[in-house]
């Protein structure tokens, strides 16, 4: 089993490329043949009406499965849709070996309705600390990429989230409704004031990759799975930007968060973030 980061980091070094290829063929065999041309029967409902799967989210999964745990001997594989068959996949993000989360089809809600903005999320994790990741948006031929202490990128040019212009209103994607208790419903509301403009997010990598790229101020997220958070967490950072929980504490894949928290492209606007979520609390 590969169990020190030095070894990690040569593989990453010398396969990071094999990764980039997994993800892109993935998608290319599994997602975009059916982007736009979904049948009924190749749609499903989980939780409810707004937290669908399709035959591609399971397929592109499986696919991306054998691929990088061929890449990587001795890691695990944790992704949203065996965790939902199983829930104690999950637990792995906690162990010792070398851990991949996927996401293979982030935003399926708007790959179902023909919408662009979906992606695939796969993430590199070890013992809770991020170490790589990729976000790969099919249908945009956009690939943004992230190792720790290397930088992120974006189809080869480096992303600095910078920071707000002083003096105008912060944009903040925020979670859907639905998918909030009442107490971060409450939390929530804090960003409903002068200086803030918060909006319903879509596929939370694309978020990521916004916060990344300094059109998007911050996020305020109130759930944790993370397949959803672990790749844009690691290239926000990488990027320039961090994230802080609702406590003030960096956000931990591991879980036990304080809820909701934020990613954002600077500390002070996470601060701000952070402040606001505690008032409406």
């Amino acid at each position: 089993m590969i169990d020190t980061n030095e070894t990690i980091e040569e593989f990453l070094a010398q396969h990071s490329a094999d990764v980039e290829e997994a993800v892109r063929k993935a998608a290319a065999a599994e997602i975009m043949p059916r982007f736009r041309q979904l049948a009924e029967h190749e749609v499903d409902q989980k939780a409810g009406p707004h937290d669908l799967v399709t035959d591609a989210d399971r397929l592109a999964e499986q696919y991306l499965t054998e691929a990088l745990g061929a890449l990587l001997p001795g890691s695990v594989v944790v992704g949203e849709e065996a965790v939902h068959a199983d829930p104690a996949v999950y637990e792995a993000i906690q162990g010792d070996a070398p851990v991949w989360i996927v996401d293979p089809v982030d935003g399926t809600r708007q790959f179902v309705h023909g919408d662009e903005g979906f992606c695939t999320l796969v993430a590199l994790a070890q013992r809770g600390v991020l170490l790589a990741s990729w976000t790969f948006a099919p249908a945009r031929d956009q690939l943004a990429t992230a190792i720790r202490g290397r930088g992120a990128y974006l189809d080869g040019q480096r992303l600095h989230s910078g920071s707000p212009e002083p003096g105008r209103a912060l944009e903040v994607a925020t979670s859907h409704p639905d998918y909030t208790t009442d107490e971060q419903k409450r939390a929530l509301l804090g960003l409903w004031t002068d200086g803030v403009e918060p909006r319903a997010c879509g596929s939370a990598g694309l978020e990521y990759l916004a916060v990344a790229r300094g059109e998007l101020d911050a996020t305020a997220f109130s759930w944790e799975a993370a397949w959803d958070h672990a790749a844009g967490l690691l290239l926000v950072e990488e990027a320039g930007g961090t994230h802080l929980t609702r406590a003030g504490e960096p956000f931990r894949i591991t879980g036990g968060n304080a809820l909701p928290f934020t990613t954002a492209r600077d500390e002070a606007t996470a601060r701000r973030v952070v402040g606001l979520l505690a008032a409406g609390a």
